[in-house]
């Protein structure tokens, strides 16, 4: 979206720039599955390849469906994603089919929003809602937590998984300019299931004063908290490192432990 804020994918287009920089291998083709906006492609050729083709369901140079995108199978020898999988609906589906498009050796390396991104903003809403209506809806949508990726990164079938975060707070006026920052960027709660009824404007102001009382720094700006989960795997290839077999060790974990440390020796 033209003038939307840009600095989820701003931050995170320069880890991945950081983080391609570290792999010494050509990626003749390269597939930018989802990002909003050009910053991960971007990335990609300030790493030194090829620009990615950019494809996903709501602009770059081809329209697609994420969750089934139309590419053969061994197409791309890398396949970068912005900020965009939070959304699927079918996350572990979505894996499965970068590694399906990935060649022998491709890498996948993404970031999604994590889950303890927007802590404050979701109970304020959830305690204001609890107060005036007696129940309380999902009003912000569920992100992946850290501690699954990897485990969603070997069911897809990718080799040597790696899964951290980058955890940081930004400040805001008020919850109220914290929800158009969110509602500018298009990341308003899209879930199959929506919230059973319309955000009410008792709720919003309610949920305004909580925040303040709960997340407020002694200058009146309110902090919110972001998270972003970072997810990168190859598919299998011979020349990869493998774990060595089990009953392979030349020595017992008893044994290890007995022998004599060298600067004991």
């Amino acid at each position: 979206m033209k003038g939307a804020p840009d600095f989820l994918m701003a931050r995170a287009a320069d880890d991945l720039r950081d983080r391609l920089l570290t792999v010494k291998r050509e990626f003749p083709r390269s597939l930018d599955l989802g990002s909003p906006g050009a910053h991960f492609a971007q990335a990609v050729v300030s790493s030194g390849r090829a620009p990615p083709l950019r494809a996903s369901g709501c602009g770059g140079a081809v329209i697609i469906d994420e969750e089934a995108p139309p590419f053969a199978p061994n197409c791309f020898h890398l396949i970068v994603s912005g900020m965009a999988l939070q959304w699927a609906n079918d996350l572990p589906g979505v894996l499965a089919q970068a590694r399906r498009m990935l060649a022998p050796d491709g890498l996948f390396i993404a970031c999604l929003v994590g889950g303890a991104s927007l802590i404050e903003l979701r109970f304020a809403l959830a305690q204001a809602e609890e107060e005036i209506t007696g129940g309380a809806s999902p009003r912000v949508s569920p992100f992946v937590d850290v501690r699954d990726m990897g485990a969603l990164l070997q069911r897809a079938g990718f080799a040597l998984p790696v899964a951290d975060v980058d955890s940081f707070t930004l400040r805001y006026e008020s919850m109220l300019a914290l929800m158009g920052d969110l509602r500018a960027m298009g990341a308003a709660n899209v879930l199959v299931k929506r919230a059973r009824k319309p955000l009410r404007r008792d709720i919003v102001a309610r949920a305004a004063q909580i925040y303040a009382e709960r997340f407020c720094d002694a200058d009146g700006r309110v902090r919110a908290s972001f998270e972003i989960v970072w997810a990168s795997g190859w598919v299998p290839h011979e020349s990869q490192q493998k774990p060595a077999q089990r009953g392979s060790a030349m020595m017992s974990l008893e044994d290890a432990m007995k022998a004599p440390r060298q600067s004991d020796a």
